[in-house]
């Protein structure tokens, strides 16, 4: 009875790795079948390269490198420019609705003309008033030329005009966004070397000057343009 329970655990220890090589051979086939299909593609797509001549102005690898950063270059800028759209509208309805407001809460800012007018001609009046009579001009009050503001009318204007001025930067900074992808999408001439180095060099001015970080903040910036205006709301109602 131990002599068949001892043979049984054999066979099944004999078992165990032949299944974990089989499955081990099946998985590494596939990845093999993967990764031979993707470069069978290419192999099939271009010719291959004379001897020596692997880095040369038109081989394979320049070919293959434009291929895919056309692929990724396609997804990134599409993906950009449809959210510069859609935030240049909102930034340009937001503009000139808050520019209608702005406009009607800058006069409580400034002088009331007329009545400045009235009270220096009361007060032309009183001095020739006191000329005549003799009497002393230092009775006479001086003119305020700057009436007083209340400071709900300072708070609501500056948080208006500082919304208006982030909404204002935001669409500027996606107009210049979008021109920087058009440029960095335009056709470029010359060898597959050529093609690639100049295609490496504008994605490095993207990734030095922060194209797509500036591009990720601009929501934001729209966001807090439109916190400020709501804050600004709510002290003018």
């Amino acid at each position: 009875m131990s002599g068949t329970q001892k043979e049984t655990e054999s066979n099944e220890a004999q078992k165990l790795p032949g299944a974990y090589s089989s499955a081990s051979s099946a998985s590494y086939a596939t990845h093999e079948l993967t990764i031979s299909f993707v470069v069978s593609d290419y192999e099939k797509k271009y010719p291959p390269d004379p001897r020596h001549k692997e880095l040369s102005d038109n081989a394979r690898v320049w070919w293959m490198y434009n291929d895919e950063a056309a692929i990724f270059d396609a997804d990134m800028v599409g993906e950009a420019a449809d959210s510069l759209d859609i935030l240049l509208v909102f930034a340009g309805l937001f503009s000139a609705v808050l520019t209608t407001f702005v406009v009607q809460t800058s006069q409580s800012l400034a002088p009331d003309n007329a009545a400045i007018t009235v009270a220096l001609l009361v007060q032309i009046a009183a001095v020739q008033h006191a000329m005549a009579t003799g009497a002393s001009l230092d009775g006479i009050a001086p003119v305020d030329l700057a009436p007083p503001v209340s400071r709900s009318d300072v708070w609501v204007n500056a948080l208006w005009f500082t919304s208006l001025a982030l909404s204002l930067s935001s669409a500027l900074f996606a107009v210049l966004s979008k021109q920087w992808l058009r440029q960095y999408t335009s056709f470029i001439s010359g060898s597959a070397r050529d093609r690639a180095l100049i295609r490496q060099f504008r994605f490095d001015g993207l990734e030095k000057w922060a194209v797509r970080t500036i591009i990720g903040l601009l929501p934001t910036i729209l966001h807090l343009a439109l916190g400020l205006f709501l804050l600004g709301l709510v002290i003018f109602l």
